[in-house]
């Protein structure tokens, strides 16, 4: 009876590593964590006051697309464009959109056709843009990113 004891208090003793658990050093979780995050897409994208309360984030990116494109064209409808032959032609705009949910166009790209016959085109998309007001940045696990976007703007006259 006493060798069924000790062998029972030595398998009761041993036992206990297999209910043990490994700990995961901060370190190791963190670098796993960093692994899992796919840095080129956002959560949440940059808003606007209209597109505020879009959930979804498909919703929230055409949103803010579309309302980027309307103030662009809007500031080249302003201005009085005449042409005396057709133009078909995209101008690319790169835009900066800080933590701090203001808006910079960083790059301009206009073909030399284009910006031969309307030299200060750049400074119309320039000034048409700079008083666009966000009221979010973009948003990456609940904080604050630095985006940029190329918006491409397609200028075409006649049919």
């Amino acid at each position: 009876m006493k060798h069924i004891i000790y062998i029972l208090l030595l398998l009761l003793i041993t036992s206990c590593q297999f209910f043990e658990t490994d700990k995961i050093a901060t370190e190791t979780f963190y670098e796993e964590e960093m692994k899992t995050i796919d840095w080129k897409r956002v959560d949440q994208y940059p808003a606007f006051s209209n597109c505020e309360n879009y959930t979804e984030k498909e919703a929230q990116k055409d949103c803010f697309i579309n309302t980027l494109s309307n103030h662009v064209y809007g500031a080249l409808q302003q201005q009085n464009i005449f042409v005396t032959k057709d133009i078909h032609d995209t101008i690319y705009l790169d835009f900066y959109v800080h933590k701090n949910a203001s808006l910079e166009v960083t790059k301009v790209a206009i073909d030399s056709t284009l910006s031969h016959m309307f030299p200060i085109m750049e400074n119309w998309l320039i000034d048409g843009v700079s008083g666009i007001k966000l009221v979010a940045p973009a948003y990456k696990r609940g904080i604050p990113v630095e985006t940029k976007f190329t918006l491409p703007v397609v200028i075409q006259t006649g049919n």
